[in-house]
């Protein structure tokens, strides 16, 4: 016997708005329009689904993927995705390398024992060879060779030929989304001037591939060869203390969840566990259906803003794991099964990020399984 679905209308829903995508990477190619694109889909391109984003970006001419881990990479070849994918961490053992082969991905090099691993490949011959990346540290000090590396690890690709083909330098910034701090600029010249040392040898420039989303829109120097949008594609700034619709981005998810009860509350009453929120006064309050179980962040304080009929509430008392509680003096009017919109259009995930303390990429890509994802490839979005 097979159970029947039930689909709940009132479970929460991220609306993924595919129109606000194509517009947020036409901005990439307006801001770096001499750039190659590789679209950064890791962590399930930030909550908005893999392959979803993959074909929508696919179909607007993105010239290739990045995804930060190899099975990423295999879901969107098995998907039917064509373009080159960069996996970000590499590989880590020759199994890795071979599906590398296998799949024709582009692997980043980041230490000298990942290309150990493509040098001592028991691949079979007739697969072209592997494309590769070599990521330099010019300051993250996270991934990425020591400068002193790169002249070493380009003899030895030299000397491969026949397993490996080199696509050029790679780094990543550390501090692009502060304008101002000058770690950016040295990063972008230091790995330029790695590239024309290198030139000499080679009798050509090597590619660079700097630019994140923070580079792309501020910082000239990091629109080199390839760039790597990432939190821009999905409508989500950057930048410290600029938000998306100044670079006229727009929101792609907007998370929604309905009113599932309203209660008139006395002065004095405290509102959720530990009775953390006093009512000032006789007020109604609402209960949304949506918690720390799906995704919404459990730390979120009182005063959290959310939107009901268009208009700003406040959340109050402690986010539980299915339910929050919000303040409904600006709208006593608000009815059981009216939507409420945690962020997106209307709520920038910027905002309800900084009232939680934490970034809109942890927002976005950490919804549970529970919440559905709802396509519409039509809609206009208002930041």
């Amino acid at each position: 016997m097979v159970a029947s679905v039930v689909i709940n209308q009132y479970a929460p829903t991220a609306r993924i708005n595919l129109a606000a995508l194509r517009h947020n990477f036409n901005q990439v190619r307006l801001h770096a329009p001499a750039s190659r694109v590789y679209s950064v889909i890791k962590a399930n391109a930030y909550g908005h689904d893999l392959e979803t984003v993959a074909a929508v970006l696919a179909a607007n001419k993105t010239d290739g993927f990045a995804v930060a881990r190899l099975d990423e990479a295999l879901r969107l070849r098995h998907a039917g995705i064509a373009q080159p994918i960069l996996v970000l961490e590499g590989a880590n053992d020759g199994e890795d390398v071979t599906v590398a082969y296998q799949h024709h991905l582009t692997l980043v090099v980041h230490q000298t024992e990942q290309f150990d691993l493509i040098e001592h490949s028991t691949t079979p011959s007739h697969y072209a060879p592997l494309n590769v990346w070599l990521k330099v540290d010019t300051g993250m000090h996270r991934l990425g060779l020591a400068t002193a590396q790169v002249p070493e690890l380009l003899d030895r690709l030299n000397r491969h030929r026949d397993r490996a083909c080199l696509c050029g330098l790679l780094t990543h910034l550390a501090n692009a989304d502060d304008p101002d701090d000058p770690l950016t600029a040295r990063q972008c010249a230091d790995l330029t001037a790695l590239s024309v040392n290198a030139a000499r040898d080679l009798s050509h420039p090597l590619p660079l591939c700097i630019g994140n989303s923070a580079g792309i829109l501020r910082h000239p120097a990091a629109r080199t060869n390839w760039v790597r949008p990432g939190i821009m594609l999905y409508g989500g700034s950057p930048l410290l203390n600029e938000t998306a619709a100044q670079w006229q981005l727009q929101p792609v998810m907007t998370l929604t969840a309905r009113l599932i009860a309203r209660h008139e509350l006395k002065r004095g009453d405290a509102v959720g566990y530990g009775g953390e929120f006093h009512c000032p006064e006789d007020m109604p309050v609402g209960v949304v259906a949506i918690g720390y179980g799906d995704g919404y962040p459990r730390h979120a304080p009182t005063g959290t803003p959310v939107l009901i009929n268009n208009q700003r509430v406040q959340l109050i008392g402690r986010v539980s794991m299915d339910m929050i509680t919000i303040d409904l003096r600006q709208q006593p009017n608000a009815k059981i099964g009216d939507s409420v919109v945690l962020w997106g259009a209307g709520l920038p995930v910027e905002e309800v990020a900084g009232w939680v303390g934490s970034s809109n990429y942890e927002l976005l890509t950490r919804l549970a399984p529970r919440v559905q994802l709802n396509y519409d490839s039509s809609s206009a979005v208002n930041n």
